[in-house]
């Protein structure tokens, strides 16, 4: 595997620019005041209790995330080319849906396989020529960003179901300010603490044109016992709307309404926590307790807003993304900004029989798949995991795509040996409202707390860094 660039030191070794303060911070402060300060943050992860579960663990016991006290810092100049690459690169996901549930011009343009939509689990055909409110489909994405050197930033995945991990965002930020405002004295360090501002605003925006008044949004989790309850909890109380389960609400005339204490109040916009399949039993799983029996009604009827809309799964298919810089050339007539990591589609026969001549250095990833499960990292996998592959890529290739083994970057990280350099990768939050794309600068660093290890997923060990991004 190539060498990992280092983001504080580059390839020749030098202090980059972004980082030449927090350079001479570190020569300066003793390492048993930051292994101090990493165990205060603990503790005060731990109060205040942001922690998630694993799904399918026996145990299934909440846990901490690791947070790292060293900031990932990004020069102003690097976060522009970032925001101008996500703004394309959403809106182009936007255009997308709404063409697969409308016209359906890139398939007909052979931009897209149809099986590839047709037959994919997430597909709707509920929303086929359904109209949403001001034709915004992705209301909130998280699209996750990796970088390779100086000036190459790669998407790794598109996230526009319900992407999560913006909590730990504004709380990793919070806790840095308190544990070390004298680094931060050191920096002009772009703020990202309005977020829930951003986020209110641009849901608000999005309301249905026949809303009464100011629109009432609420948020709708799927209960106390999903994996990211803590962080629909946070946000509601930081947003100051309403934390909702199915329960709550409940349709009439085609109108969504929420139970309170003064009586029914009518819900313009549902910022909603929870997958498709649950949201409405009449329309979807009809075993779901979680959802809102007739909420597809009221939702076609035009009477409400989801956030983010019903079938954006197709967006974010790792299938589906291996055509993303052809779909941004069709809706946009204009080259990608952020580059997709080359990917083999194993259900071309061509591309499967390159994969398995090579499975000894490439990524594999299940189509579906989330949370760093289901994946093969071939330089680090032994002979018989490789095998279990082999076998499962040739029984359902179409489940499967491959990607070379990235050298992600790294960032100095605080370990129990000291400072030590871990693979990183950034999800930055979209938020596309019906007046404007908001980006708030920074985003959730996940990194890989394992030595060598480059799998940052939560589920999978890996912990978080505030990001910096330098005001210019």
């Amino acid at each position: 595997m190539p060498v990992a660039f280092d983001e504080m030191k580059g390839t020749d070794g030098a202090v980059r620019p972004a980082y030449s303060e927090l350079s001479n911070w570190l020569s300066e402060v003793r390492p048993d005041v930051l292994d101090y300060r990493r165990r205060e943050a603990e503790l005060v992860f731990r109060r205040i209790g942001i922690t998630f579960a694993v799904y399918g663990e026996a145990d299934a016991q909440e846990r901490l995330i690791p947070f790292d006290v060293i900031p990932r810092i990004l020069a102003a100049s690097e976060w522009t080319t970032l925001t101008r690459g996500l703004e394309q690169r959403v809106k182009a996901i936007n255009l997308y849906i709404k063409d697969i549930y409308g016209k359906r011009e890139c398939l007909r343009a052979g931009i897209v396989p149809e099986d590839l939509v047709f037959q994919n689990p997430v597909f709707r055909p509920e929303m086929n020529g359904q109209k949403v409110p001001h034709g915004i489909y992705v209301h909130v994405a998280g699209i996750d960003i990796v970088r390779v050197d100086a000036d190459t930033f790669y998407v790794l995945e598109d996230n526009a179901r319900t992407p999560s991990g913006v909590s730990y965002m504004l709380e990793n930020r919070e806790i840095m300010m308190r544990l070390f405002p004298e680094l931060f004295a050191r920096h002009r360090v772009a703020p990202v603490d309005n977020y829930p501002d951003e986020l209110l605003a641009t849901l608000q925006s999005v309301a249905p044109s026949s809303s009464p008044g100011e629109p009432t949004v609420v948020l709708m989790t799927p209960g106390v016992y999903n994996s990211a309850y803590y962080e629909h909890s946070f946000l509601a109380d930081k947003l100051g709307i309403e934390l909702v389960e199915g329960r709550d609400l409940f349709v009439k005339n085609e109108i969504v309404y929420m139970r309170t204490t003064q009586g029914p109040k009518r819900v313009d916009v549902i910022y909603r926590r929870i997958d498709d399949d649950f949201i409405d039993p009449l329309a979807f799983r009809p075993d779901s307790a979680l959802g809102v029996p007739g909420l597809m009604s009221a939702y076609q009827a035009g009477n409400v807003t989801l956030a983010n809309a019903v079938g954006t799964g197709i967006a974010d298919d790792k299938a589906v993304y291996s055509y993303m810089p052809d779909i941004v050339k069709f809706f946009l007539g204009e080259e990608p900004i952020l580059k997709n990591v080359p990917t083999w589609r194993c259900r071309e026969e061509e591309h499967l029989s390159y994969v398995l001549d090579n499975l000894e250095q490439l990524v594999v990833k299940e189509v579906h798949g989330s949370g760093g499960y289901g994946m093969l990292i071939g330089p680090s996998a032994d002979k018989a995991t490789i095998a279990a592959f082999r076998a499962k890529l040739k029984s359902a290739p179409k489940n499967f795509i491959a990607q070379p083994t990235l050298a992600l970057s790294t960032c100095p990280t605080c370990v129990d040996s000291g400072l030590a350099p871990r693979h990183v990768d950034l999800r930055p939050f979209v938020l596309t409202g019906r007046d404007r794309v908001r980006i708030v600068p920074g985003g959730l660093t996940r990194v890989a707390m394992k030595a060598g290890s480059l799998v940052v997923n939560s589920s999978q060990g890996g912990g978080t860094k505030d990001t910096w991004v330098l005001a210019g």
